[in-house]
C-alpha cells in the first residue's frame, strides 16, 4: 500500500521554517541532524491560541492565574470527546503535569515510599519520582505491550511491605507504546489497588491524541476512558500542552475521582503560584475553540501511521511496529536488525551514521527498551520519508 499522496497539517510548515525555531528539538543537535525525537509537533499553532496570547500580551494581562476557566475548558472538552463529567469545583491547577504528579505523590505517599511504574515508560517518571523523594518500582508491561496484572500485583505487594503507603503512576495512554488502556484493564487495576492499598495517579496528557485502538467505541470514534471514572480513588493529571503543541506555555489540571476529592483539597495553595497565566489562557482557548485544528492533527497522524508502515515495509522490513492506539509516537522494535542483534543501539547508529535523532529505547527502561527506538510521527511526509531512509541506511 502506498499512501504518499496528499498533504496533511504536518506538511504546512517547511523544514527551513522549522529549523528557525529555537526550542530543544531544533537546537540540541547540529543542522545536519534530522530531529524526530522530542515531543514537539511540526505544525503551525492554532490561530485562535496565537490571537488569545497576543491579545493578553497587548492588554498587559500578564499577571497571576485566577479562576476556574481552565478546568471548565477541560470539562467542556472532556464532555464532548469522552462523555466525562469533570468535577470542576474539585479540580486544582498545577504548573504542569509532571510537577503536578510530584505534588499529588506527596499527598498520598510518604518520603521513601514506592511508586510503581510500567517500563518501558516516559523517562521523566523515574526522575520526578526520585525528585519527590520516592522510590520507583518497575512493573514491566507484558510482551504484548499491555499491562501485566500478575506483575502489577507482585509490585503492589512489594511496594506495601511493612504497611507502607505506595502509589501507582499510570501512563494513560501509554508513552512510548501508544497503548490505550481499556475500561476492563482499568477496573482490574482498581481492584488490585484497593486490595493492596495503593493509590493510583494517572498521567493522561496524551488523552486527546487517540487515533485508533482497542478502547470502547463511541460511534466511529475510539474512546479514551478516564481513569477516575473507573477508579474512584485515583487522581489524574490533564493538560492541553501535548495535543495542541503548547509545551512552552505550561499549565495543567489535577482531577480527582469521587473518593479522592478530600486528598486533592489538601494540595498546598502555593502550588498554584507556579501556574502560568498565559499558559492557562492558551490551553483554555485551545480546548474551547480549536477542535477542528486537533481533528486535522489526528487525521494527519492516521495518515502518517499508514505512511510509516509503507516506508518501513519498503526500506526496513526487519523493523517491527504496529500503529499505536494514541500519541504521536512510533515505538520501533529493531531487535531483528542484524547490527542490533549484535548489540548495537539503533538510536546511536541512527545518529552517528544517519544523522537522525531518535529517542533511545533504553532511556524508557532497561532491559525493556533495549533494541527499540521512539520516532516522532508528527512530521511532514518529506521528513518521514527522509527519516526512514536515514534509519535504513544507518542500520544496513
Amino acid at each position: 500500500m502506498d499512501v504518499r499522496g496528499g498533504t496533511t497539517i504536518f506538511d504546512s510548515v517547511p523544514l527551513d521554517a522549522l529549523r528557525r525555531r529555537t526550542s530543544q528539538k531544533w537546537r540540541r543537535y547540529p543542522a545536519d541532524v534530522l530531529p524526530m525525537y522530542v515531543a514537539e509537533m511540526d505544525v503551525p499553532q492554532p490561530e485562535a491560541v496565537v490571537r488569545a496570547v497576543s491579545d493578553a500580551m497587548r492588554a498587559g494581562d500578564t499577571g497571576y492565574v485566577h479562576g476556574p476557566g481552565y478546568a471548565e475548558a477541560i470539562a467542556g472538552f472532556a464532555a464532548a470527546r469522552y462523555g466525562w463529567d469533570v468535577p470542576v469545583a474539585d479540580c486544582r491547577l498545577v504548573p504542569d503535569v509532571m510537577l503536578g504528579i510530584v505534588e499529588v505523590l506527596r499527598l498520598v505517599t510518604d518520603p521513601g515510599d514506592a511508586v510503581v511504574i510500567n517500563p518501558p515508560v516516559y523517562p521523566p517518571f523515574v526522575q520526578f519520582v526520585e525528585h519527590a523523594d520516592r522510590r520507583p518500582l518497575p512493573a514491566p508491561l507484558g510482551p504484548d505491550g499491555r499491562l501485566d496484572l500478575d506483575v502489577l500485583a507482585a509490585a503492589f505487594a512489594a511496594a506495601t511491605t511493612d504497611s507502607r503507603r505506595a502509589a501507582y503512576l499510570l501512563c494513560h495512554p501509554h508513552n512510548p507504546t501508544g497503548t490505550l488502556h481499556t475500561a476492563a484493564e482499568l477496573a482490574a487495576v482498581g481492584e488490585l489497588a484497593r486490595r493492596y492499598g495503593v493509590r493510583v495517579v494517572a498521567d493522561e496528557i496524551h488523552a486527546p491524541l487517540v487515533t485508533a485502538g482497542r478502547g470502547e467505541q463511541d460511534g466511529a470514534r475510539p474512546r479514551f476512558v478516564p481513569t477516575t471514572t473507573v477508579i474512584p480513588s485515583a487522581i489524574a493529571l490533564h493538560s492541553a500542552s501535548k495535543a495542541f503543541n503548547l509545551a512552552a506555555l505550561k499549565a495543567a489540571v489535577a482531577v480527582p475521582g469521587p473518593d479522592a476529592r478530600a486528598d486533592l483539597a489538601r494540595l498546598p495553595e502555593i502550588v498554584l503560584h507556579g501556574v502560568s497565566h498565559l499558559g492557562a489562557v492558551a490551553h483554555t482557548t485551545a480546548l474551547r475553540d480549536c477542535g477542528d485544528w486537533l481533528d486535522a492533527v489526528l487525521d494527519g497522524l492516521r495518515h502518517n501511521q499508514r505512511l510509516l508502515s509503507d516506508l518501513l515495509a519498503t526500506h526496513l522490513p526487519a523493523a517491527r511496529w504496529a500503529p499505536p492506539d494514541a500519541t504521536y509516537f512510533a515505538w520501533l522494535d529493531l531487535r531483528d536488525v542484524p547490527a542490533v542483534r549484535d548489540g548495537a543501539d539503533p538510536a546511536r547508529l541512527a545518529l552517528d551514521r544517519g544523522r537522525l535523532a531518535l529517542n533511545p529505547g533504553p532511556t524508557f527502561g532497561a532491559p525493556e527498551g533495549v533494541g527499540f527506538a521512539r520516532l516522532n510521527l508528527a512530521a511532514s511526509t518529506a521528513t518521514l520519508e527522509d527519516g526512514v531512509r536515514r534509519l535504513a541506511s544507518a542500520l544496513a
